[in-house]
C-alpha cells in the first residue's frame, strides 16, 4: 500500500513538473518570437513607464500626447491608472499598436485598496502572520477588480529611526521579524499564482537600505558597513525573493557614495547574481534622472547608461530611457543584450499575468463591482484593525471600560475625525463619510441607552490655541471617565514626511495634562503612523493605547478594545524612544566596552547624562487586560554540535481575569564572537491564545543554522561557544538559561 502511495506522489509530482516545463518553453518561445519582431524603439518602449496626469503620487508631470506614444509603443506600463473602465480604455489603446503588446498597470496599493486597513507598521504590531497576509490577500482582490495588474507593495525597509515618516509603511526594526512580514506580504498579493485574476505583481522596495538614511531624513545618503548590510538589511529582500515576488524596486538613496539606481553591486551582484531573482527592477519614481541630482551622472543620458547597465529594467517617469537609450545602444554604450535582458523579464511577467491571451483580464467591470462593498472585506479590516492595538499602560485596571458607565467624556482632535483614520499612502472614496465611522460613531454604537457622551474636541491637532481647553476640563468634570484621542495628522508620517521633533504635535499633551488635573480616570488613546514620544502622558496617565490608523474599520476596533470585547495584544515592532536625542534606539545594539549597568549609571559609560538609559517602550512590548507568567525555561541538553536540535520550553499561565494572546518571544545571544554581537537577538515568537486560569506550554527549537551571522570577510557562519536564550513577552522582560554550541 505504501509503495502504491509513493508512486502516486511520485506520479503526480512528476505530471506537475512536466507541465511547468513545457508552460516554460512555450512561454520562451512565444517570448523569442516576439522579442524577434521588435525595433529598438519598441523594446525600449517596455522599459519606460509613465504615470496619468490625475491621482500622482510623484511630482506632477505633463507630456505630449500620450496615446500616441502608446500606439507606438512608446509605453510599456502605467501607473496611477485604476477602474475597469479606464484600463480597459488604455489597453484597447495598446491594441492599436503595431504588435499589440499590452500594458501593465502598476498602483500603489500599500494597505489597501477599496477597504483600508491598518497602516503596514500598525500590521505589524499584531505579529500575526495570516492576519498581514489576509490583508495583503484582500488589497490584491480589490485592485485586481478595478484592472490593476501590479502593487508597489511591499516595502521591507528596515526602520531604526522614527523621524524617518515611511517607518509606516513597513515593519520595524527587527530583521527576522520584518523577513516573516515581507514573506507574508509577498503571498498575499501574489495569491496562488499568476494567470488568477484576483493575483497581483508584489513590488518589494526599496532596494535598498533606505531605512538607514542619515538623519532620518527621506531621500538622504546612506552609508553603512557591508556586513550591517548583509545582515540587517538585506535579510526582508532576501526573504520576499525568495517567496517570489514579481518585481523589486530601487530606493533613492545612495548607499556608500553609489546611487542604488545606478548600483551593479545591489542589482547584478546581489539581487540577480547571488539571489538569482529572475524578475524585473523597476526605478522609483524619477530615481534614475535624480542620479544628476546626486552629481553620479552629468545628465540623463549618462544616468540612462548607468542605470541600464546597473541593472535597473524600467525607468518609472524619468524618460531618460525612452529618450536616450537608442542613441546608447547604437553607440555601443549600452549593449543589446542589456535591453534584451530587460526586455524579456519585463514581457515574462506580462505573459505570466495571461495579458497576452488577454489582455483585458483584468478590466471587468462587473466583478469590480462585486468587490466594491465586500462585507467579508469590511469585517477583516475591523479583525486586523483590532489585532494592531498595543495597550501601553493599564494602572488600576482602567480599562476594559464597562458599558453601563454613566457619562463618558470624550476630549481630543481625532474624536469626531473621519478620513484620518485611513492614514498616508490611503484612497479617498466620495463615501467615506458612510463607511468609515468616527469613533465617536464607534463608541455611540456599543454603548446602552443609560450612557451618556460628553464631547470636547479641546485643540486642533497641530496649532496652539488653547481656546478649547475649558470646554474638555468641564466636561471631564462631569463625567465618569474620560477618553482622549490624540496624535498626528493622517499625512504627517509618509514619504517627505520627516520630522525632527517627534512629540504630540501642537498643544495635545497640554490638554492631557488640563484633563488629568481634573483627577478623574483618563484613557489616552494616540493614532499614528511611528513611535510619537509623549514622556509626561506616559507617566501620569493611567491607560494608554496606541491606535496607529487603523483603517476604515479602525474606529469600531477601538471601540471593541476599550469595552472589552477585544483583549488587545499587540507587540511593539520599533523601540519608542525618550527624545528625538536617544535616536536611532533599537533593541538589538551592541553592548559596547562600556555598557551602563543601571537606569541611571552615567558614570563614564555608554549613556546619555541627562537622559534614562532605557527607552520608553522596548521592542516586542505590549500589555493586555489579563496577566501572563512565564515559567523558567527548560532545555533539552546544555550543550549541541552542528546538526543537533535544541529545544527550550516554557510555561504560559494566564492569572488574570479575562482570556487573552500573547506573543510569546525568543531571543539569544552570542556571548563571544570573532566580530561583538547584538545583545539581543529575536529568533522565533509564537501568538498563542490562553483561556484565564489556564497554561499552555511554548516549545522552541534551534540548531547551529539559527545561530549563524556574517563574519569580518562575509562569511555566513556559526562559531562555537556560549550563548544566551531568552523567552518573554517582550526585549526586556525575560526568563534566561544557557547552552554552548560545540564543534
Amino acid at each position: 500500500m505504501k509503495r502504491v502511495a509513493l508512486l502516486l506522489c511520485f506520479s503526480f509530482s512528476s505530471a506537475v513538473l512536466f507541465a511547468q516545463v513545457t508552460n516554460e518553453v512555450k512561454m520562451n518561445r512565444f517570448l523569442d518570437s516576439l522579442i524577434r519582431l521588435m525595433t529598438l524603439e519598441e523594446k525600449i518602449g517596455q522599459m519606460n513607464q509613465y504615470s496619468s496626469d490625475f491621482a500622482v503620487t510623484g511630482p506632477i508631470t505633463k507630456d505630449g500626447d500620450k496615446q500616441t506614444q502608446v500606439r507606438k509603443g512608446m509605453i510599456g506600463s502605467y501607473l496611477n491608472v485604476t477602474g475597469a473602465e479606464r484600463t480597459r480604455s488604455l489597453q484597447e489603446i495598446a491594441m492599436q499598436s503595431r504588435l499589440k503588446i499590452p500594458l501593465l498597470f502598476g498602483q500603489d496599493v500599500i494597505h489597501g485598496y477599496r477597504t483600508i486597513f491598518p497602516l503596514p507598521l500598525a500590521e505589524a504590531a499584531s505579529w500575526d502572520l495570516e492576519a498581514i497576509e489576509l490583508s495583503a490577500r484582500i488589497a490584491a482582490i480589490e485592485a485586481s477588480a478595478a484592472g490593476i495588474h501590479w502593487t508597489f507593495a511591499p516595502m521591507v525597509d528596515i526602520g531604526r529611526d522614527p523621524r524617518w515618516g515611511r517607518v509606516m509603511e513597513g515593519a520595524g526594526e527587527d530583521p527576522y521579524l520584518g523577513s516573516l512580514i515581507a514573506k507574508a506580504r509577498v503571498n498575499g498579493f501574489q495569491g496562488k499564482g499568476f494567470g488568477n485574476t484576483d493575483a497581483v505583481l508584489a513590488c518589494v522596495k526599496h532596494f535598498a537600505a533606505y531605512g538607514a538614511a542619515v538623519g532620518g531624513r527621506d531621500y538622504n545618503s546612506v552609508d553603512m558597513s557591508p556586513r550591517m548590510l548583509y545582515e540587517t538589511y538585506l535579510p526582508p529582500f532576501k526573504a520576499a525573493a525568495e517567496a517570489g515576488a514579481a518585481t523589486f524596486m530601487n530606493s533613492f538613496n545612495d548607499l556608500n557614495g553609489i546611487p542604488a539606481t545606478g548600483s551593479r553591486f545591489l542589482q547584478r551582484d546581489i539581487l540577480k547574481g547571488q539571489w538569482k531573482f529572475k524578475g524585473f527592477v523597476v526605478s522609483d519614481w524619477g530615481s534614475v534622472g535624480e542620479m544628476v541630482n546626486h552629481g553620479y551622472a552629468k545628465d540623463n543620458y549618462e544616468a540612462a547608461m548607468l542605470a541600464a547597465n546597473a541593472g535597473s529594467d524600467m525607468d518609472m517617469e524619468s524618460r531618460a530611457y525612452v529618450q536616450h537609450l537608442p542613441r546608447l545602444v547604437r553607440e555601443g554604450k549600452v549593449k543589446m543584450s542589456v535591453v534584451d535582458d530587460a526586455l524579456r523579464r519585463i514581457l515574462r511577467k506580462k505573459y505570466e499575468l495571461g495579458l497576452f491571451a488577454d489582455p483585458y483580464k483584468f478590466s471587468n467591470v462587473q466583478r469590480e463591482k462585486e468587490q466594491w462593498n465586500n462585507p467579508q472585506h469590511l469585517a477583516a479590516s475591523k479583525e486586523v484593525a483590532a489585532k494592531s492595538i498595543v495597550l501601553l499602560k493599564n494602572e488600576q485596571q482602567t480599562l476594559p471600560l464597562s458599558k453601563q458607565t454613566k457619562k463618558i467624556a470624550l476630549v481630543g482632535p481625532l474624536v469626531k475625525a473621519i478620513k484620518e483614520h485611513l492614514g498616508f499612502w490611503s484612497y479617498d472614496w466620495d463615501d467615506d463619510s458612510a463607511r468609515v465611522p468616527s469613533l465617536y460613531q464607534s463608541i455611540q454604537n456599543k454603548i446602552g441607552n443609560n450612557t451618556q457622551l460628553l464631547y470636547a474636541k479641546g485643540c486642533e491637532l497641530t496649532d496652539s490655541s488653547r481656546s478649547g481647553f475649558a470646554a474638555a476640563v468641564d466636561a471631564a468634570n462631569q463625567s465618569d471617565v474620560v477618553v482622549i484621542y490624540v496624535g498626528e495628522t493622517r499625512n504627517m508620517s509618509g514619504e517627505a514626511k520627516s520630522r525632527s521633533n517627534i512629540h504630540l504635535p501642537g498643544v495635545q499633551e497640554e490638554l492631557i495634562k488640563a484633563v488629568a488635573a481634573t483627577g478623574k480616570p483618563v484613557i489616552v488613546l494616540i493614532a499614528a503612523g511611528r513611535p510619537l514620544v509623549f514622556n509626561w502622558t506616559a507617566e501620569h496617565v493611567p491607560a494608554i493605547l496606541y491606535t496607529w490608523w487603523l483603517g476604515t474599520k479602525g474606529a469600531d476596533a477601538i471601540a471593541d478594545v476599550l469595552f472589552g470585547d477585544y483583549n488587545p495584544s499587540g507587540k511593539l515592532p520599533m523601540t519608542f524612544p525618550r527624545s528625538e536625542g536617544q535616536i536611532p534606539v533599537y533593541y538589538n545594539h551592541y553592548n559596547t566596552g562600556r555598557p551602563a549597568k543601571t537606569e541611571t549609571d552615567f558614570n563614564y559609560v555608554s549613556a546619555y547624562t541627562d537622559l534614562r538609559n532605557s527607552p520608553q517602550y522596548p521592542f516586542g512590548f505590549g500589555l493586555s487586560y489579563t496577566k501572563f507568567q512565564y515559567s523558567d525555561i527548560q532545555l533539552n541538553k546544555l550543550a549541541i554540535k552542528p546538526g543537533e536540535t535544541l529545544t527550550a520550553t516554557v510555561t504560559v499561565t494566564n492569572n488574570g481575569n479575562y482570556d487573552g494572546e500573547e506573543v510569546v518571544q525568543l531571543y539569544i545571544r552570542d556571548v563571544t564572537g570573532s566580530v561583538v554581537r547584538p545583545v539581543k537577538e529575536l529568533k522565533g515568537f509564537k501568538k498563542i491564545k490562553i483561556n484565564k486560569g489556564e497554561s499552555k506550554q511554548v516549545q522552541f527549537t534551534l540548531t547551529a543554522n539559527d545561530l549563524r551571522f556574517y563574519n569580518e570577510r562575509l562569511q555566513y557562519i556559526y562559531e562555537p561557544g556560549e550563548f544566551r536564550l531568552f523567552i518573554g513577552g517582550n526585549s526586556r522582560d525575560l526568563q534566561e538559561a544557557k547552552f554552548e554550541l560545540k564543534k
